[in-house]
């Protein structure tokens, strides 16, 4: 990797920033003073130092958001904030995404990362990934609701979805429940209580798989996946 690519992702400024630190000799590679930005480095066996400070290079990042409603699933839009507006600069400079979507008015778990391969393995229909939500529903929710989502129901467009699991937490006018679905149809869960009769009317993502919102997490705030967090993400996609 070149030596300007590397600082520039790690956030020591643009190209042309990182040109002006090599310039005034604030760079070394293994106690070596560079100058040119295109001297290649091997991040993982050479000692980068700016300014005699070490640094720290990461190719990956890995984060959990509890996403707010507004807020669209997407890198950047010309009309509507995304998510990753939400991010400190420092985690903006990985060029992270979020892995799958959130409806703009759905809250909860969403995984942000940089990591394409672990992104398209969590978000593969082969691997099953169960993917939990907790709703409020505007009509009574029944037994019978139960039974034709463990079937499996049919959308507005005619396509069959595979079996979830549906629970009733309360039933009443506003009925509250959680579902588990293993796709990620477009506006499928709302669809999927269209399909019965009923409409969603609050929407919040609390697991993926066994990983969990984690309940400290203020709408719009976000942090690191912890290393068991991290690894069940790879038991997944090792299955």
């Amino acid at each position: 990797m070149r030596i300007d690519k590397l600082l520039a992702n790690m956030g020591y400024g643009s190209r042309k920033e990182v040109k002006n630190l090599l310039k005034k000799s604030a760079v070394t590679i293994n106690e070596k003073v560079i100058k040119q930005s295109q001297t290649h480095v091997d991040p993982n066996e050479d000692v980068v130092k700016v300014l005699d400070e070490v640094v720290e290079y990461r190719e990956y990042i890995y984060l959990i958001m509890n996403k707010p409603p507004g807020y669209i699933s997407a890198t950047e839009d010309h009309r509507e904030q995304t998510v990753i507006d939400l991010l400190e600069s420092e985690d903006v400079i990985f060029e992270p995404f979020p892995v799958g979507r959130l409806d703009k008015d759905t809250e909860g778990l969403l995984i942000i990362t940089n990591d394409g391969k672990l992104a398209h393995q969590l978000l593969s229909p082969r691997k099953d990934v169960g993917k939990t939500y907790y709703a409020k529903i505007d009509g009574t929710v029944t037994e019978e609701d139960i039974t034709k989502f463990t079937e499996g129901v049919t959308l507005d467009d005619g396509y069959q979805t595979k079996p979830a699991v549906l629970k009733i937490l309360d039933s009443g006018e506003i009925s509250e429940i959680e579902v588990t679905i293993t796709e990620g149809k477009y506006h499928q869960v709302k669809r999927m209580f269209e399909s019965v009769g009923k409409q969603v009317v609050y929407l919040k993502r609390m697991k993926m798989g066994d990983l969990s919102l984690d309940s400290s997490l203020q709408l719009g705030e976000y942090r690191e996946l912890t290393d068991e967090e991290y690894n069940y993400l790879i038991s997944i996609t090792n299955k």
